[in-house]
This record gives structure tokens, sequence and C-alpha cells, in this order.
């Protein structure tokens, strides 16, 4: 009876703007008249105003999903409460999400979004307690490369390409050696594939990703977390949000984390804690203000791995051997990151709204280290020779953003339009001073602390500085009630100047971009959609030719297509997408000068990726993607053609799967695994080099909850003890993490 009151009161109250209502299967479905479905929000909020001012206080506790209808169009929305009072829902639960805003800078349904997206929500990153950014891109699709020596998250690859740029909420953050942001910080990471440049600026063409911080709410809670391995490493973290005044209008959210304790790697220690307090100021319903801080910094060696010289005598090793000596004094890097972000949103009415917004970054890395010089001569491959060295890395970027968000009609058809402008200011200072007299390491009897040499060789001493300027803009048109089509365009103009300190030279290069997107998507049915796009990317090159000219930038095209289809009542997605990459103006031997180069070589990469994501039933949580990818040399003046890149697996697989009792003995009882498979990969990008293995691990993920307050995690990573190379930088194997027990408990309150 609760529901056909409000049947009739929604209808009553709303009858000049509905066409139609629909009950059914506990829903409430409503088709508005002449709206197109990309402004369900701003009818949702109509909606919801009305209810909130009129309904009769007996009804105030009901709560319904409502869905929305446009042009035969259904869009799922999530729970509204109609309890005034009622700050929380279900969404941090969810694995499937029905929009994301990274791909387009603007609220779009992913189905009508032209481009392969994938969404690691917070669920997902609590049900496998990811500490490192990397494990939560694991599950994504997203491989691993460089990790600087085990210090975090330093480049990626994606569709063949390997990429060192990011973003948290639309800011650049990965520019010089910074360590990747928490996990305790992340709401939520949003995974491009394929270039954006149009909105992002430089970068890979085979894509990025965005990540999405916690932001502050009005309900008072705080959440404690306290996890351990076996190896003794021990983590705890505190969430912490609530309104700071009655009204509401200031809010906050503090983020803590510590970690301290051993490794899988012998010798080898992390200490690391984090901060991130957040502010949120609402002087009224049309502005919002938020001050936002991370402050993080990282204790770890420069551990490199192992080495694969050719030669050398041995490839395969424990896991957990030690080469490369330990101690404050010997090799311990020490990564400081403070970042601050103010971001301020005006709405002028239900169609537009203002975002400006302000970055600073400043990093240092600085410590103590020891690196392999190659194979000692006349040793039958058994010992390396060994240098130290000490480093001091310095860079502060600083970042500004503005855009316009708007949508209207035109020509009787539906725009949604966002302009902006960014202006980027990077500065990058180093300083590496190595050892002369090398040491040696015996492979076959690897830790033996021994005398360490002079530090008397200043190998790096430099300066980088970067300032760019850009303005952008991108129409989302929706043509008729089935197509749609996104059009960009990017104009990027930027200085790039550097000195070499130790030669006292130095270069200079001023150049400019010009980078289009356009994409296109189709409802073949109200569950699958069909998409296209081409998109360009672009990335400064480093360096001088023998003319002491700088480089024209490397520039790369991406085409993409693609379907995207909704299953089991909308719960389950399942996308497609077949993608042919190429990056041109790649540095290469300079033919009539061997010590230079010229932008003169080219990469592509083809192939295809699946990707599921959401719940089979219920109880049934999974998400999980394959990836074939052909990347190689197209053109080189060394490298043959066919040559494939370093890093890059042609087939790679990874299944989170996950089943949740709902009822019953085992009611809050989740088990499930993480299968992770990553085919042979190049250790470089070189005629001859080494290959990595492929292998497969085995993830066990449990979770207890004991009430909604209370819940306990057991996992074991990599159950069978596979032994694999997890990544690779020049001829440095990282190994991969063997068998691990991991406990943790949080509390919230």
């Amino acid at each position: 009876m609760n529901n056909l009151f409000l049947l009739f009161y929604i209808k009553f109250k709303l009858s000049r703007d509905l066409y139609l209502i629909k009950y059914y299967n506990d829903r409430l479905y409503l088709l508005f008249k002449n709206v197109k479905y990309n402004h369900y929000h701003k009818n949702l909020v109509k909606l919801y105003s009305v209810l909130k001012r009129h309904l009769l206080l007996g009804l105030l506790p009901l709560s319904c999903p409502i869905f929305v209808f446009a042009n035969d169009q259904i869009s799922s929305l999530p729970t509204i409460s109609l309890q005034a009072t009622s700050k929380t829902d279900n969404a941090h639960l969810a694995y499937k999400v029905s929009t994301a805003s990274s791909a387009t800078r603007t609220h779009t349904l992913l189905k009508d979004t032209p481009q392969a997206v994938t969404v690691v929500s917070e669920a997902v990153l609590n049900d496998i307690q990811a500490t490192r950014l990397s494990e939560a891109l694991d599950v994504a699709g997203i491989g691993r490369a460089n990790n600087f020596g085990g210090q975090g998250l330093t480049t990626f690859t994606s569709r063949g390409f390997t990429s060192g740029e990011y973003y948290r909420n639309g800011f650049p953050i990965n520019r010089g050696y910074p360590n990747a942001p928490d996990s305790n910080t992340i709401e939520r990471i949003e995974v491009l594939k394929g270039a954006s440049s149009s909105l992002y600026g430089r970068g890979d063409p085979g894509g990025t990703f965005n990540v999405i911080s916690k932001v502050p709410h009005a309900e008072q809670k705080t959440t404690l977390g306290l996890s351990v391995d076996h190896e003794g490493l021990l983590r705890g973290t505190l969430d912490t949000a609530g309104a700071l005044t009655e009204d509401e209008s200031l809010m906050y959210r503090l983020n803590v984390m510590g970690e301290n304790g051993d490794t899988y790697r012998d010798h080898v220690d992390s200490k690391r804690w984090n901060i991130a307090p957040v502010i949120q100021w609402s002087p009224s319903d049309t502005n919002k203000v938020t001050l936002e801080a991370d402050l993080l910094r990282n204790q770890h060696a420069l551990d490199r791995g192992f080495t694969r010289y050719e030669g050398q005598k041995r490839y395969n090793f424990d896991p957990a051997e030690y080469w490369w000596e330990t101690g404050k004094n010997r090799n311990r890097l020490y990564n400081d990151n403070d970042m601050l972000q103010l971001r301020i949103e005006h709405t002028f009415n239900d169609d537009w709204t203002l975002n400006i917004g302000t970055q600073y970054l400043n990093g240092n890395l600085h410590g103590y280290a020891v690196e392999a010089n190659g194979i000692k001569a006349n040793t039958d491959g058994e010992l390396l020779t060994r240098n130290y060295n000490w480093r001091n890395l310095d860079w502060i970027d600083k970042n500004f953003q503005a855009n316009i968000v708007g949508n209207f009609n035109l020509f009787n058809l539906e725009h949604t339009l966002i302009s902006g402008i960014e202006l980027e200011d990077y500065d990058y200072k180093s300083f590496i001073i190595r050892s002369k007299d090398h040491f040696d390491l015996d492979i076959n009897h690897p830790y033996k602390p021994q005398t360490l040499p002079e530090l008397n060789n200043i190998t790096t001493h430099d300066r980088e500085q970067l300032k760019s300027q850009a303005l952008f803009i991108q129409d989302q048109i929706h043509l008729t009630g089935r197509l749609n089509t996104l059009l960009a365009l990017r104009l990027e103009s930027y200085q790039h100047d550097y000195h070499n300190f130790i030669s006292n030279t130095s270069w200079s290069t001023d150049n400019h971009a010009l980078i289009p997107r356009i994409g296109m998507t189709y409802d073949l049915t109200g569950q699958l959609t069909a998409y296209a796009n081409i998109s360009k990317s672009f990335k400064p090159n480093s360096g001088a030719d023998r003319n002491n000219q700088g480089f024209n930038p490397e520039e790369g095209i991406s085409y993409e297509i693609g379907t995207k289809y909704t299953l089991l009542d909308e719960q389950l997605s399942f996308d497609t997408a077949i993608y042919y990459v190429k990056k041109e103006n790649i540095l290469t031997l300079d033919p009539t000068d061997s010590t230079k180069s010229i932008a003169a070589g080219e990469l592509s990469s083809k192939g295809f990726d699946l990707s599921l994501i959401g719940n089979i039933i219920p109880a049934w949580k999974i998400i999980g993607n394959y990836s074939y990818v052909d990347a190689s040399v197209n053109k080189d003046n060394t490298l043959e053609k066919g040559t494939h890149l370093a890093n890059i697996p042609q087939n790679s697989f990874n299944l989170l799967s996950i089943y949740e009792f709902k009822s019953g003995l085992f009611d809050g009882l989740g088990i499930g695994i993480n299968q992770r498979y990553i085919g042979n990969r190049k250790g470089q990008t070189a005629n001859n080099t080494y290959t990595m293995g492929s292998y497969a691990t085995t993830d066990l993920i449990s979770y207890y909850d004991l009430n909604p307050d209370l819940r306990f995690s057991f996992d074991i990573k990599n159950i069978f003890n596979k032994e694999y190379d997890d990544s690779a930088f020049n001829r440095y194997v990282y190994p991969g993490q063997p068998r691990t027990a991991k406990l943790g408990i949080t509390y919230s309150f």
C-alpha cells in the first residue's frame, strides 16, 4: 500500500513532466517528457526535491530504487532515500558502476563512453586488501614495468606501451620519481585504455588511469584498520570523516597510514607513512571548495632484484636472495612527497558548472645505493662488478586547470560541452655520484658485506624544465535517441629546457601539439552498445640531436572499436575492444653520429581486450579481463623490424571471483580466488635479449563481516608458491612475490 500511495503521489505532482510510470519487480520506472537520458541527474534532483518538500511524514522512511527512461534507454540510478537525514547507501559495496568521469571529464554513462574504461571500485580495493596501486591495477589488466628497485609504481604497461603518466582527480601526479598514492586514500581508480591526450595532455597512446581520492561526507564515521603478513610487515590505517558545522557546510576527511616491517626480500624492510587530510566547504548550494593534501614518506632499499647479463652463469635464484648491501649508509632511499590540491566548483544553474583547480607537487628522493656494472672478466660468469652511489633527485610540479561544463540544445540536438585551459610548470634536478672503483659479488654466495669504495665520480648533474599551456574543447552530441558522438580538440604548446652542469651544455625546444579525438556510440539494444573512436597522443622527447637541437615530440594514434553489453538485469557488464595503436618519432641511433639520436623510430601495437565485471548472482562478485597484444618495432635504425617490446606479454589474464554468503550459518563470509596469468615477455626492446617466462599465480581471498562495522580478512597470495619474474628494467629482473599469508581487521564506529 505504501508503494501504491507513493506511485499515485509522484504521478499527481509531476503529471506535466511525466510520460510514463511503471512499477515492476520492486522498482519504480519513470519516463520524463522530452528528456535525454544524459540529463537524468537533473531530473532525479527535481524528483527528490519535490518528494522532500511535500511527502507526508509517515512516508519519509520509505526508499525505492528509481530508474529513469528516455527514448527507450534505461539507466540505473543509485537508491535514493526519502528520509532527509539518511546519508548512507551501499554504493561502496558494488563492483560494477554505471558512470565515470575520467574518460570525458563529464559524468557520463559508461555505456555512452566511446572508449574502454574499467573502474576498480572501493569494494574491490577492500576485498583484496590492496596496499599498493599495482595490486589494484592488476585486476584492471594494467601490466607492470619498472618499479624503480622496489620503490613503488613508477611505470606501467597498457596495450603494448610503457607509460609513467597518470592522474589524481584529473591532475598529473607522476612527474619525477614519486611513490604512487597509498590505497588508503583512494575511493576508486578509473582505467582508460587508448590515447587520452585530448583531455589530459602528454602521455602514451596505450592508456592511463585516474585515481579518485576519498572525499568528506557529513556522516560521522571512523574506520580503523590493522594488517600483518607472515613476513612481519605491519600496517595500520585510520579513515575518519564527518561534519564540522551543524549545517554540514564544512566537512572533513582524514586518512592516516603507517607501515613498518620486513618484506619477502632478505635484508629489505619497508617503512612508510601517509597523512591525507581533506576539507570541503559548501558556503551555498551552488559553491563547493575542496582543499586536499597528501604527505607520503617512504624508506626502502634500492632493490633491483637479479641481473640477466649475457654470459652470466645462472639466471634462476631464490626470490628472497638479496645482492645489494643493506643499512642506512649502504643502501636506503628516502622518498618524500607532498601534494596539495585546491578544487573549486561553482554551479550557475542546472546545466552549467565552472571548475577551477590548482595542484602543487614537491618531491625528493635521496640516499645511498648499490647497483651492478656487469660481469667481471675471466670469472666464468659467476662474479658481478658493482658500484656504490649516492643520489639526490628533486622535483616541483605546479598545475592550474579551469573548465566549464554545460548542457544545451542547439539545432534541436542535445550537447554536453566542456572547455578549459591548463597550465603546468615542471622543474626537475638530479645529482648522482658513483664510485670509480668497483667491488664484486659472487652470485653463488651473494650476501657478504664488503668495504665500500669511495664516491668520486659524478655521473649525473642536470636540470630539466618544462612549461606548457593548453586549450581544449570537447562536445558530446546526442544525435538521436541511440546515436551519440564525441568531438574533442586540444592545442598545447610547451617550452622544454635542459642543462647539463657536468659538460656545461644545454638545449631548448619550443613545440606545439594539436590533438584531436572523435568517438561514437550506438545503442543496438537497451543492453548492447557499439562504439568506435580515433584519438591522438603526444609526449615530449628528452635530449638533443647532433646539432644541439631539441627533438619533435613522440606522436601516437589509437584506433578502437568495441561493444558494451549489460546482462542479468544490468548487474553484470561484458565489454570487448579491438584496437590498433602506433607511435612515431621514437628516438633511435643517428646513422651519422653514433653518439647521438634522431626522432625517427616507430612502434605499433594491435590486439583486443575482454572485460567482465559485476554480479553473476547477488552473492557472487566478479571482475576479470583478458588481453591479447602484439607490440613490436615498425622502424628503427638499429632494431630489427618486428622486435618485441619490453615487459609486454602477448597474453595476459586476471580473474577475481568472490562468493559472499548472504544468510544462514555462513552469513557475512566471503571467499574466492584471484587468478592471474602473464605470458612470456622480453626483458628489453633489443635485437638480442633475455626472456621472462610465463607464469600463473592464484591468491586466496577471504573475509568475514561479523557485522556491518567489523570485518576480518585472511588472504594467501601465490598459494602454490610459484617462482616468477615480476618485471624488468634493462638488465635487471625483479622477482615476484612468493606465498605470503596476510591477516587484517577493520572496525568502523
